[in-house]
């Protein structure tokens, strides 16, 4: 232990409260708590990564039921991982999943090196916490987790001062975690601490009465709880601008743009995007020249973690288009493919389906 931070309880008094709680109020029979593979559990750690269980429990298992093992994901094309991951949210999530199965199965014969944090720490997407969360769940060793839960609950009982995505703080949770972490019952108790942070030391209302350690915690007798843990150190969010093209052609299809590999909406499929309507002119010369433009849709904004995008939709016509090339596709809102698409196109797709149909059905 650091002498800044010290312990507020001996570590099996700690494990004891947090352990008899968890006994009786703890989350027992959530999807990936039964037939607990590396595999399973991998999964729901990424998807859960700042996203909800409740928001989690149905992309997991539409994704269990398409890909029941890594081999599958691995096979399986970007396209079809990101649109089973289509709303989730947070999609270079996505992309590493597909990444790391691919590096499970080549690397390692399908096997999860469960038994090497080292190596579960080098796969894509997957960070010290996440690795030790991976061994501690699916084999029950003994292995420590500092996640977003954890965080909290070790910032509120020991009041610790700063933001806890600076090294320096980071680095002294990090000393707590390994403290407090037993030998034996490692599933549970990496299980209860999250359930804890999750469910009882939450971030906007801490219910400090049902907390097994509210006699010992450090914030709670500062009537500071709300203080903790400090937040990021707020920047100005940006807003950018763009126009999404919406153009379809005499059957009702839109055409869609892959995004690039990497960056905002990576590898995902988007409306062909516009920062200065002159760009959207010169690109329809270029690719549509005898596409008409309709009245623009009422701009909305998208907000990201890092900025807000203020989005117009800009319908358009077009009666024929020539070959639209290798990163560009015709999509049927009426009989959509599955393919990953970025939230708000998805909405907007939605929006035009009614005039796909009557298209479609027109004499």
């Amino acid at each position: 232990m650091t002498e800044t931070i010290p312990a507020i309880l001996p570590p099996e008094t700690f494990q004891c409260r947090l352990l008899d709680w968890f006994d009786v109020h703890g989350r027992h029979d959530l999807p990936w708590q039964h037939d607990r593979t590396p595999y399973r559990v991998w999964v729901s750690e990424i998807m859960l990564q700042q996203t909800q269980v409740a928001t989690v429990i149905p992309y997991f298992e539409r994704f269990m039921a398409r890909f029941p093992s890594v081999h599958d994901l691995a096979a399986a094309s970007q396209d079809e991982v990101l649109h089973l991951w289509t709303g989730l949210g947070y999609y270079a999530r996505g992309r590493n999943l597909h990444k790391a199965a691919r590096a499970v199965v080549d690397e390692h014969d399908g096997d999860f090196p469960v038994h090497s944090l080292d190596a579960m720490a080098a796969l894509p997407g997957i960070g010290r916490s996440t690795a030790g969360a991976i061994i501690a769940q699916s084999t029950g060793e003994r292995a420590v987790i500092l996640d977003g839960n954890v965080k909290r609950v070790l910032t509120r009982l020991h009041a610790v001062e700063g933001w806890p995505g600076r090294p320096a703080v980071e680095r002294e949770l990090w000393v707590l975690a390994e403290h407090y972490t037993p030998e034996r019952r490692v599933v549970d108790f990496t299980q209860a601490m999250m359930d804890l942070g999750a469910t009882l030391c939450r971030r906007g209302q801490p219910d400090c009465e049902r907390c097994p350690f509210g006699d010992v915690c450090v914030a709670r007798a500062r009537g500071e709880q709300k203080r903790f843990p400090e937040s990021k150190p707020k920047k100005a969010i940006p807003t950018r601008t763009t126009t999404m093209l919406l153009l379809q052609d005499e059957a009702g299809r839109v055409l869609l743009e892959q995004r690039p590999s990497s960056g905002l909406w990576g590898g995902l499929w988007s409306l062909p995007q516009f920062e200065a309507s002159g760009d959207l002119k010169a690109w329809l010369d270029q690719h549509a020249p005898g596409a008409s433009l309709e009245a623009p849709w009422e701009a909305f904004t998208h907000v990201f973690s890092h900025f807000r995008l203020e989005i117009t939709p800009q319908p358009a016509r077009v009666s024929h288009l020539d070959a639209v090339g290798e990163a560009r596709r015709w999509f049927d809102p009426a009989d959509p493919d599955s393919i990953g698409l970025a939230a708000p196109v998805k909405g907007l797709l939605e929006a035009l389906r009614p005039f796909t149909l009557s298209v479609q059905n027109a004499p």
